[in-house]
């Protein structure tokens, strides 16, 4: 039996990636993910991509998140703000200045995935609820985790209620078919200052020895549509 798992209260696009996003009313849904989420990053000379942490595909460039970045309804090159939410006239030059890299530039997305994994990441007020209330001192937001959808939940739905949803599909009413496949790991950017947010390591603690460091669902796109704000997600048979 179909079941209605919640309503999506707000939507998040992040035109660059490690950046901070843009909320929107609706977005159109490809395979890719979002239209325009994460299509640009900051790349280095070795071609690694700026972000928290280090890995094969990423280099750590810490402060990226207290930039941000919008595509409004354009989805060509998008607007890098500064720390104040001030637009840049130059993002290159600016990047070089505000990081201390000469070998950096704003990029589109080629043949090297900008996505750390799956493309659209859905977050429960359930779950953020939780850990607010696991650590009522701090100041817990969606923005820290970066979803794509934060949705909420009916009363009762208990913490962590996505992982219950992997294997499975959920619809949304424009014919958007989401296939749920796991949780996103998460690293010390969920404790990361950004602007209205101070540093907070004690997220990435108490999330870890909870959960494993698992925090959302991660989906993959099945049937492209429009995602909007106010729109019932089911979950399918």
């Amino acid at each position: 039996m179909a079941e209605i798992i919640g309503v999506i209260e707000r939507l998040w696009r992040y035109p660059v990636k490690s950046t901070g996003g843009e909320r929107l009313d609706s977005v159109e849904v490809d395979e890719r993910g979002l239209a325009g989420d994460r299509l640009y990053a900051v790349r280095d000379g070795a071609g690694k991509l700026g972000s928290g942490k280090s890995t094969r595909r990423f280099r750590r460039m810490d402060g990226l998140l207290r930039l941000g970045s919008r595509l409004g309804t354009r989805l060509t090159a998008p607007e890098l703000l500064d720390p104040l939410g001030k637009p840049v006239a130059d993002p290159d030059a600016f990047l070089r200045a505000y990081l201390q890299r000469e070998d950096v530039e704003l990029a589109r997305e080629d043949t090297v995935s900008h996505f750390d994994q799956l493309p659209v990441s859905v977050l429960t007020t359930a779950t953020l609820d939780w850990l607010r209330g696991r650590l009522p001192l701090t100041a817990v937001d969606e923005r820290r985790f970066r979803p794509n959808v934060l949705l909420r939940t009916p009363p009762g739905t208990a913490p962590f209620a996505e992982d219950a949803w992997f294997g499975r599909s959920v619809a949304a009413p424009t014919g958007l078919v989401l296939d749920f496949v796991r949780s996103s790991e998460r690293c010390v950017m969920s404790g990361s200052a950004q602007p209205g947010l101070p540093h907070a390591p004690e997220i990435l603690k108490t999330i870890t020895q909870v959960h494993d460091g698992r925090l959302d669902a991660l989906a993959t796109v099945a049937q492209p549509g429009r995602l909007r704000v106010g729109d019932r997600l089911t979950l399918q048979d």
